[in-house]
């Protein structure tokens, strides 16, 4: 590793730091081309900083559409065209004839599918749409779950693996609540957001299990920025849409959307 890398990340970030300096140095020298699981966008941020350092490597990323927010990677030696990989991902297609499924929901098809024992690594987004769920998974693991997976929540289902272009994306559903805080501190905001005591959301930070854009944070008094994506383990994820003027009492409003 190089010296100070470290110094721009997360503790808990170190280990993939490690694994993906290893993908990039092992493609600059040795020629390798590594094709990695799922990355969620800091994992990806992380990997792009890494490559940009090293002068003969180059990366690209996958999805599955266009504002895919996990996607793999294929991490090659500068010389190598990237277009036209295979980045071997697949759309495994969850249907039912049971009218419960329209009550089913994106952590119900999670929980089912990692109850399989499969690692969250393997999975890319999941969508949940009119006739069930189309989730995003790599082709390695793709037939073990099309034979494996005969229930969700109690809901039994028939599953379908897809060719990626028959992918049906959810469209991202936000439910928007204009908020005042006295202040754009992180313990604040997400108090409100969630509806719960700041001394309540104080506890799931300091324990880090709080990240902003997918970063580990545990300092409550961070200020949040328009833009920012703020998750909380246990409790789902929420965006500051805007930061608008301050009230005749000097708060702050903001307007925030709740994933759903």
């Amino acid at each position: 590793m190089k010296p100070g890398i470290y110094e721009h990340f997360h503790q808990d970030e170190r280990e993939f730091v490690d694994r993906a300096w290893e993908w990039v140095v092992n493609a600059g020298q040795y020629h390798e081309v590594k094709l990695t699981d799922f990355l969620d966008p800091r994992q990806r941020f992380i990997l792009e900083t890494l490559v940009n350092r090293h002068p003969d490597v180059h990366a690209a990323f996958e999805g599955g559409y266009a504002d895919a927010e996990r996607v793999r990677a294929i991490i090659a030696p500068d010389y190598r065209e990237l277009d036209g990989e295979d980045f071997k991902i697949k759309v495994l297609s969850i249907t039912s004839g049971d009218q419960k499924l329209l009550e089913l929901e994106h952590g119900d098809y999670m929980g089912s599918i990692l109850g399989l024992g499969i690692k969250r690594s393997k999975i890319g987004d999941i969508h949940v749409i009119e006739s069930g769920c189309h989730a995003v998974v790599s082709e390695e693991i793709g037939s073990f779950l099309n034979l494996n997976l005969s229930q969700v929540h109690r809901v039994h289902v028939m599953t379908e693996l897809l060719p990626m272009d028959k992918l049906q994306a959810a469209e991202t559903k936000l439910e928007t609540m204009d908020i005042t805080v006295s202040s754009l501190r992180l313990d604040g905001i997400a108090s409100d957001a969630h509806r719960i005591s700041r001394t309540k959301i104080v506890v799931p930070i300091k324990a880090g299990r709080c990240r902003v854009n997918w970063k580990v944070e545990e300092d409550p008094s961070t200020n949040l920025k328009e833009g920012d994506v703020v998750s909380i383990q246990g409790m789902g994820r929420f965006a500051v849409l805007e930061i608008g003027g301050l009230t005749k009492k000097g708060r702050y409003r903001v307007k925030v959307g709740k994933y759903v």
